[in-house]
């Protein structure tokens, strides 16, 4: 069993437990606000370190609090719309 600081986890398991859609967590992943692992050759597959998720975690909620002064925020997708909000 792996701890905490060595679990990688797929890109549809980060999307549930945030709640948000696939799409939104390969964005935060491309624009490098999420971390993330390429495993394989060619096209290959993403994971996330736990850690990583963590930290944007972390990032989403100092974000959240700025919010009410800067009304910046942690890009969260609003799978209702399907934007970026």
């Amino acid at each position: 069993m792996q701890d905490e600081s060595t679990r990688m986890l797929r890109v549809r398991a980060v999307a549930e437990r945030l709640d948000v859609s696939v799409n939104t967590i390969y964005r935060a992943i491309e624009s490098g606000e999420l971390r993330a692992l390429k495993i394989g050759a060619g096209k290959g597959t993403l994971r996330v370190p736990e850690s990583a998720l963590v930290d944007y975690e972390r990032a989403c909620e100092r974000a959240a609090h700025e919010t009410d002064v800067t009304g910046a925020g942690c890009p969260v997708e609003n799978d209702a719309l399907g934007e970026v909000v």
